[in-house]
């Protein structure tokens, strides 16, 4: 048996990160999952995400 096989054999518990979706079609299943609001740093916007690293130095 290979090693990433073992997975397949054990409980899955999931941490989901920003999308309510994912967390609510494995909470369907019964999957155990926690969810995290999460969201990219100034909307994922790259030179906001710049001024903002220039401002905390």
């Amino acid at each position: 048996m290979k090693p990433i096989d073992s997975l397949f054999n054990e409980e899955v518990k999931v941490i989901n990160l920003g999308i309510p979706a994912f967390r609510d079609d494995l909470d369907e299943q019964g999957v155990e999952v926690v969810h995290v609001d999460w969201s990219p740093p100034a909307g994922g916007n790259k030179k906001m995400q710049s001024l903002l690293n220039q401002l905390k130095g």
